[in-house]
């Protein structure tokens, strides 16, 4: 890449993690998925309960391989041969987990967190319930403002997971969001995190990488 446009996306990557700790989140830069696996370890025990809200983010980084080390107890939602009674079990003591790993729609430049959701099981987990919260993020997800937020799920996010989902939806076929009513409709519950009550619950990990929709 340039040495300009490095530049750049290095000075945003700097606002962004100065304005979330400000906004009492914490927030760290690293380079490589093999860094931010060595961050979490510094801030999970090994045999803590975790577990994960729906990203592409974390496949992509290899968290989801390092979660099912052997290192944690993992409520692992994407493990084979699981019921719906199952998923929906594992959602609910996500709530009770010592850490909750997940990834952010997007990140404003503001120190803001922008999340829309299905059914509401990881914007909840994210808001209340685990002890910490740990999100997971390229650099592909800092944007301006909540407007590029908005744009940003409307454009790239909505329907590239709606197609990853097979989701019967318009933005599947078009590839941009058109505010559909469908029954398959995956945004449905839109939340805005701009500061936490609480010290150390909730970090983020920002890799100089592209990573997940």
């Amino acid at each position: 890449m340039d040495k300009n446009l490095t530049w750049v996306i290095s000075e945003r990557v700097k606002r962004t993690i100065d304005n979330l700790r400000r906004n009492n989140i914490s927030a760290y830069n690293v380079q490589t998925c093999e860094q931010a696996i060595e961050k979490i370890m510094e801030l999970v025990k090994d045999g803590s309960t975790v577990s994960v809200g729906g990203s592409m983010t974390l496949f992509d980084a290899g968290i989801i391989d390092h979660l099912r080390s052997g290192r944690y107890n993992f409520l692992d939602r994407y493990a084979e041969g699981l019921t719906p009674e199952d998923i929906k079990d594992i959602y609910r003591k996500s709530f009770s987990a010592d850490a909750y790993f997940t990834s952010s729609n997007a990140i404003t430049e503001s120190g803001e967190l922008f999340n829309v959701d299905g059914n509401g099981n990881r914007v909840a987990a994210m808001i209340y319930g685990p002890d910490k919260v740990i999100v997971i993020a390229g650099v592909n997800k800092i944007v301006k403002d909540e407007q590029q937020a908005m744009e940003r799920l409307r454009s790239t996010a909505a329907p590239a997971n709606a197609r990853r989902l097979s989701r019967k939806t318009p933005c599947a076929e078009l590839g941009y969001c058109t505010n559909c009513n469908r029954p398959d409709r995956i945004c449905n519950d839109y939340v805005l995190i701009k500061k936490q009550p609480a010290n150390d619950r909730m970090h983020v990990i920002i890799i100089d990488k592209e990573l997940g929709y």
